[in-house]
């Protein structure tokens, strides 16, 4: 049953990002439950053409559009000077304070979406929570996976971009020097450089350790779900996400996780010593102790309670529900 008559979603970037991976994630689901389609480009969808975006905006035809960048609340206010008859939603996707120009656009829109509590309480207006979805029919657990590029029988993956902010540098740093006491263990850090003088600071702490062998960086990687499959654990240090797919998705494939405290997703979605570990990403000798603990086998692996998490309250099926209970109390 429709619950929902028009719904557009728009999407103006061309690199794949976690923005693009959750709408593509959720679309379905929202097909489902409404007439849908996304405008934009950079991101697989039902599409809808700017000639029948403006045909429907001229017609006065009601619908809801939910945007997730700046220049994507700029056209809907456009778009409402033509007397466009739709309610604006527009979502946060970073954790930093708003600048005011971002400010000015939101309090253009009708409702605003944060990903988590904590960024809700930091925007300077009220803000529903709606986190991200995980596609847990893809990202689900598999037994048997190995990984041929690597060696190692126990794989540890930090996924995600390769940029100070998400924690490889300080990760490396707590890793590499006890790490060729454990020559079963391998690290895999996997994502899509920022800066090439990030990535030799990298390699050389790896070089100064004699740790070559053991640690991998690879590229970023269409088939990332194969190695979570692959992997014993699934480290996430960042300092700063606006969500953390990784994280979830991680824990969606039966993961075993340790995450950064207090950091995007992760206090909310993982209870420390149930179904995930958390550290003090300020703190790498609490981090450095977890570790050693992980690696000598003195940690229960929680991957199957990480799954049921997800599986409860993080899929995408969960967030589409939730968005439409949004999207019809703007109607």
């Amino acid at each position: 049953m429709k619950l929902f008559p028009l719904l557009i979603h728009t999407h103006f970037h061309n690199r794949l990002t976690g923005v693009t991976r959750s709408i593509e994630n959720v679309f379905p689901y929202l097909e489902n439950q409404s007439e849908a389609y996304i405008f934009g480009y950079g991101i697989e969808g039902r599409k809808i053409s700017f000639g029948k975006l403006l045909k429907l905006v001229l017609s006065k035809r009601y619908f809801v559009m939910h945007c997730h960048r700046n220049n994507e609340i700029i056209l809907a206010l456009l778009l409402r000077l033509l007397g466009g008859n739709f309610k604006l939603i527009s979502t946060r996707h970073a954790k930093t304070p708003p600048s005011s120009f971002t400010n000015y656009l939101f309090k253009k829109s009708d409702l605003i979406v944060a990903l988590t509590k904590s960024m809700s309480q930091s925007l300077p207006f009220k803000a529903e929570v709606v986190g991200h979805g995980v596609d847990t029919k893809l990202f689900k657990s598999k037994s048997s996976v190995v990984r041929p590029e690597i060696k190692q029988k126990n794989i540890l993956t930090c996924a995600g971009r390769v940029r100070e902010a998400k924690g490889q540098k300080v990760l490396l740093e707590t890793i590499a020097p006890f790490l060729k006491q454990y020559p079963d263990w391998a690290l895999a850090i996997i994502g899509k450089v920022d800066k090439p003088k990030f990535l030799k600071e990298l390699k050389e702490i790896v070089a100064n350790h004699s740790a070559e062998d053991q640690v991998y960086f690879i590229e970023e990687t269409p088939e990332i779900i194969s190695f979570y499959q692959a992997s014993h654990s699934v480290i996430v240090p960042s300092f700063t996400e606006g969500f953390s797919l990784v994280c979830a998705e991680a824990m969606s494939c039966g993961c075993n996780v340790l995450a950064s405290k207090g950091v995007g997703i992760h206090s909310e979605i993982i209870t420390h010593g149930k179904n995930g570990y958390l550290f003090n990403i300020h703190n790498p000798a609490e981090m450095k102790a977890l570790l050693i603990k992980l690696v000598e086998g003195e940690l229960a692996h929680l991957g199957d309670k990480a799954r049921k998490e997800v599986e409860a309250n993080w899929s995408s099926e969960t967030e589409a529900n939730k968005l439409m209970e949004l999207y019809d109390s703007q109607s």
